[in-house]
């Protein structure tokens, strides 16, 4: 038997705060402590760990389309000094004869005091005077160009698509950890946490994590790949050049690091406030009727405005500050570009490299200062996604519910629903006491009412039954089985719960009333309806039990939403029940079919009741009254009117304030 909980995973328990509960504040955000970056980046990585074999194979593609990559100014190089080799010949064969060899044109022009061309003429590789520009071997070196280009392409093409999937794959088992780990926290992480960021923490943040690792992962690889390639073709070209190029990057790195400190903290605060502004939009759009009737839309929108500020300016700052790093370093290498570009042009003129060795050496350079700029420019997106990382790591790592035993026990068959608190004490803070010494019994097939002012405990009774929460001490037995001895889904599957707060799934009605019984039949879902007389109103809907409802339920009232899951709680077949204010969405008409259904419903069942309308729970055989977590009074109705007691009073206060006249 399944059991059917119609408990929102969000919002304080009704026993406290007044009891004790936990109050509905946040959970300390990011934004109000400093990131630990290198901590959080370093298990971001090993996220990664189950995807090294295709991360090897994306380094092995990135060498290979980088070295294609790097080969082609080079390449390209060479195909210039046959241009420029073939226009000096020509030129050359207006004032030499055709046919003259290198050496004897560096010796003529020396004779004629023309040094300087000489010396240019000298460092060139093959010159023939009037032999003019090689077609033939221009377009071999432009094919050998192509193909290495395209392989460069093609490389790259098949590591990008080993990343990606390499990232999804990742961020798929993020998500599929998260999940797993939003069943295993107790029912107190989500008191304290507000939907609206919880939320923001499973979606914006996995979603912004995903697009860094995208964004940045290939691209790390490529940049650095690019740089030591690139690097090691600068030297072997001109080491002058190259040691002139170098004298630019300490400088980068210098700037770039500056700038992303001043950014980082922007960055935390970007993420925390996004999930502040997340937190109050859900809030206020699921209470929007309330906020509408009390004329709260102003202070809603105020609250709005400025958490969207707060969010403008910190977003504003991380991005501004951050986007400085690359207008700087270009600025850095333009500076080196001039030089190189200078430097290159007098050993030219001197002889001591060829115009196609400046002009790769030009590139080459180009390509050394894109990549190292392109890492400066990834550190904002790495900044973002190592800040949304740790949010994500935080859930992860908050505190477990104490995990099932390992031996579990089994409890007796068939279970009777026995109930029995043994000197059971729990409170929501250490400081503030809730429940001190309980010990009661619900016997198999007794109606236990629970009764009391708001705070009492009531609700937290019914939650220790459930292991919600666990007791602090004391037990809390099943048939005489210790709870914690039995795993959550053997304890749970003996009980049925309806609650005051209804809920129900985006689904048709037949679904939602067999949401706790797999496999249930058209029969047994109708005759369950019948029961709880939801029936009635279903077959006045267009698509009757096929009508697709979902948790606002447009097309259902509050109190047929209640009627579905008191039909689900019954479909359930439980051996224990439990209904916390089950009819308070109800007419008085529905409440007494509804009393006839919840009669039917607890006969050979034990059952806890929780009520504020003393009228419904007249035939309780039991009732329990509490007062700050404590039973003063436990009787039948008869026995506690007679008493003249704590329920008395409740009795009388309730039937009072309903006769009284008004003024």
């Amino acid at each position: 038997m399944s059991a059917t909980t119609d408990k929102r995973p969000a919002g304080p328990p009704p026993g406290g705060p007044r009891g004790g509960g936990p109050m509905g504040h946040g959970m300390g955000m990011p934004g109000q402590k400093s990131l630990d970056f290198r901590g959080s980046l370093r298990r971001l990585l090993t996220v990664l760990r189950p995807e090294r074999v295709r991360l090897v194979l994306v380094l092995v593609l990135g060498v290979g389309s980088v070295a294609a990559a790097v080969a082609g100014p080079k390449l390209l190089g060479n195909a210039t000094n046959v241009l420029f080799e073939g226009i000096v010949s020509r030129q050359l064969g207006g004032v030499l004869p055709a046919g003259t060899t290198q050496a004897q044109a560096v010796e003529a022009l020396r004779a004629s005091g023309q040094d300087t061309i000489a010396d240019m003429v000298s460092g060139m590789h093959t010159l023939t005077v009037g032999s003019g520009v090689d077609f033939t071997r221009l377009g071999e070196i432009l094919l050998v160009v192509l193909a290495v280009y395209v392989a460069a392409f093609l490389l790259g093409w098949l590591q990008g698509r080993l990343t990606a999937r390499a990232v999804q794959n990742t961020v798929k088992r993020m998500r599929t950890h998260v999940e797993e780990k939003l069943g295993r926290l107790p029912l107190s992480y989500f008191d304290r946490q507000p939907r609206g960021e919880l939320l923001s923490r499973v979606t914006n943040d996995i979603d912004n994590v995903a697009q860094t690792m995208q964004q940045t992962l290939s691209q790390l690889i490529t940049s650095v790949l690019t740089v030591l390639g690139v690097l090691g073709m600068m030297f072997w070209i001109s080491p002058l050049l190259a040691v002139v190029a170098l004298v630019t990057v300490p400088l980068s790195v210098v700037i770039a690091a500056a700038i992303a400190k001043r950014s980082q903290p922007q960055f935390v605060q970007q993420w925390a406030w996004t999930g502040k502004l997340n937190a109050h939009i859900e809030e206020m759009f699921t209470g929007h009727a309330l906020v509408t009737v009390f004329g709260r839309q102003r202070q809603a929108a105020e609250t709005f405005a400025e958490r969207n500020e707060q969010l403008y300016q910190s977003s504003f700052k991380a991005q501004f500050i951050s986007g400085i790093i690359q207008p700087a370093l270009g600025f850095v290498s333009n500076i080196n570009y001039l030089i190189i570009a200078v430097v290159g042009g007098l050993r030219v003129a001197s002889g001591t490299m060829t115009l196609g060795d400046v002009q790769a050496f030009i590139q080459y350079s180009r390509q050394f200062t894109q990549p190292i700029t392109q890492i400066a420019s990834m550190a904002n997106l790495l900044q973002s996604g190592v800040a949304s990382a740790e949010r994500v790591f935080e859930l992860l790592d908050a505190d477990e519910q104490s995990p099932d035993p390992a031996a579990p026990a089994a409890l007796p068959q068939p279970v009777r629903g026995r109930v029995a608190f043994e000197d059971v004490s729990f409170r929501y803070e250490p400081d503030v006491p809730l429940i001190e010494d309980l010990s009661v019994v619900a016997e198999p097939g007794q109606t236990v009412a629970i009764v009391g002012p708001t705070g009492a405990g009531k609700t937290t009774l019914v939650n220790l039954i459930m292991r919600f929460y666990e007791v602090d001490s004391g037990r809390i037995t099943l048939d005489g089985v210790d709870t914690r001895e039995l795993t959550r889904d053997a304890l749970r599957s003996q009980m049925g719960m309806v609650l005051q707060d209804t809920w129900l799934y985006e689904g048709t009605i037949a679904e939602n009333i067999a949401y706790g019984v797999d496999g249930a039949t058209h029969e047994q879902i109708v005759e369950a309806a019948v029961a709880t007389h939801v029936d009635r109103f279903v077959r006045t809907l267009p698509d009757g039990y096929d009508t697709v409802i979902d948790d606002e339920g447009g097309t259902v009232s509050a109190g047929e939403k209640q009627l579905l899951t008191i039909a689900r709680a019954f479909l359930a077949d439980p051996a224990i029940l439990i209904l916390d204010e089950a009819t308070s969405s109800v007419d008085t008409r529905t409440e007494v079919l509804v009393q006839h259904a919840m009669n039917a419903l607890r006969a050979g069942r034990t059952s806890f009741v929780i009520a504020h309308r003393l009228s419904t729970i007249r035939d309780a055989d039991v009732i329990l009254v509490m007062e700050h977590g404590r039973i003063v009074e436990k009787g039948s109705h008869d026995e506690l009117l007679t008493a003249g007691g704590a329920y008395a009073r409740l009795y009388e206060s309730q039937f009072a304030a309903a006769t009284a006249p008004v003024d």
